[in-house]
């Protein structure tokens, strides 16, 4: 995969000549890909507001968002499409919440960018494109490839230079990692055996580290399991120059749904030298929390509940855990969630969440609420 990749790192300049000389080439077939495309969208307005206890000036912010996406129709397997997000600053707490490291970055993005190729063995995209693996999310710049040809089998390969996260929350550039080297994903998932899929993956980042996993689900009627478990290892200058170790991650979680109730218990552990490595620098889907600021330090164990019921179309959910983590200091974080949904279209939300730190980390003691309405199309 490597040698199949190198020197070929995603160009949106590449994937426009390509798309041009397409169009070029077969103009009045394309001209009907185009009229039978499809327009997505979304207009939604959010708000936050957090209050840092024995700390002042409070943080929070206020935003406008629109989002408009175009895919065209396929030809010959071939379709291409283009997402922008815009963003428009309705108030802040205090001077420079909106443009903080942790907001705006932005106030209009291209977050997805790609040419697609589908047949029935395989997908390729090869552009700015939504990704969500276990330890590759949100947005990345990216070629990847989506095989389906073996019966039961799902095998993702592919290579991510740059990564943004982008929403009605908050919005950030496409920023190189590691370097511009990069990464290299193989992900397999194989659910031959009724009730149980095996998802065993590898990651390369070159001159950064290695990272390889196994995550196995089972379900059954009500009840599922979540068993999962990753190891790093660092390249040793890297992990010099950064202060990184070789480390590892488990995680299981034995979950519930009856009905309109759900229910889950967890428990996630560290290595005690390494914590989770360098395994979280491109994305994460394994902390249930809202912020979880200590789930991937060392020797962190983590331990949580959640529950969730359904009526009348208002989504309740609660969640509370607590993370010990070097000389045994503490963090516990709840999380309290409230949707409702006017239509299959619009959505309201608001979310409390309250983190706790051990008097040491007494600066980290505070509260947030977040709230958000959003009409999709």
């Amino acid at each position: 995969m490597r040698n199949l990749l190198t020197g070929k790192k995603v160009s949106l300049v590449v994937s426009g000549l390509i798309l041009s000389s397409t169009m070029t080439f077969a103009a009045d077939t394309i001209d009907s890909a185009f009229k039978e495309g499809k327009v997505t969208g979304s207009l939604g307005i959010y708000g936050q507001k957090v209050e840092v206890k024995n700390f002042e000036p409070d943080f929070g912010y206020a935003n406008a968002n629109a989002t408009l996406g175009y895919e065209t129709a396929s030809f010959y397997g071939i379709s291409a499409k283009a997402e922008f997000k815009g963003n428009l600053k309705l108030g802040e707490v205090e001077k420079g919440d909106y443009k903080s490291e942790d907001a705006f970055q932005n106030t209009a993005l291209m977050t997805e960018a790609y040419l697609k190729y589908a047949n029935e063995m395989i997908a390729l995209k090869a552009g700015r494109q939504a990704v969500d693996l276990e330890w590759m999310g949100d947005y990345q710049q990216a070629v990847i490839a989506e095989i389906t040809a073996i019966a039961d089998t799902t095998i993702v390969l592919g290579y991510s230079q740059r990564k943004a996260e982008s929403g009605i929350d908050l919005s950030e550039d496409f920023d190189k990692f590691n370097e511009n080297k990069g990464a290299y994903v193989a992900d397999i998932k194989y659910a031959g055996f009724a009730g149980v899929e095996f998802n065993p993956y590898f990651y390369s980042a070159p001159d950064m580290a290695d990272w390889f996993g196994l995550k196995t689900t089972f379900s059954a009627d009500n009840f599922g399991l979540i068993a999962h478990y990753a190891q790093s290892d660092i390249d040793k200058a890297y992990g010099l120059a950064n202060g990184y170790e070789d480390g590892t991650i488990g995680h299981v979680e034995l979950n519930t749904k009856i009905e309109d109730f759900t229910a889950a218990v967890g428990y996630i552990k560290t290595d005690k030298d390494g914590g989770a490595g360098s395994m979280a620098e491109i994305g994460d889907n394994i902390s249930p929390f809202e912020d979880g600021n200590y789930v991937y330090e060392i020797d962190a164990k983590t331990i949580y509940g959640s529950l969730g019921y359904t009526i009348a179309d208002i989504e309740l959910g609660a969640l509370y855990g607590q993370t010990k983590f070097e000389r045994d200091y503490k963090e516990k974080e709840l999380n309290l969630t409230v949707a409702y949904s006017f239509t299959d279209s619009l959505e309201a939300s608001v979310l409390y969440a309250d983190i706790k730190a051990d008097k040491d980390y007494g600066d980290l003691d505070y509260n947030k609420i977040l709230a958000s309405v959003e009409y999709s199309f």
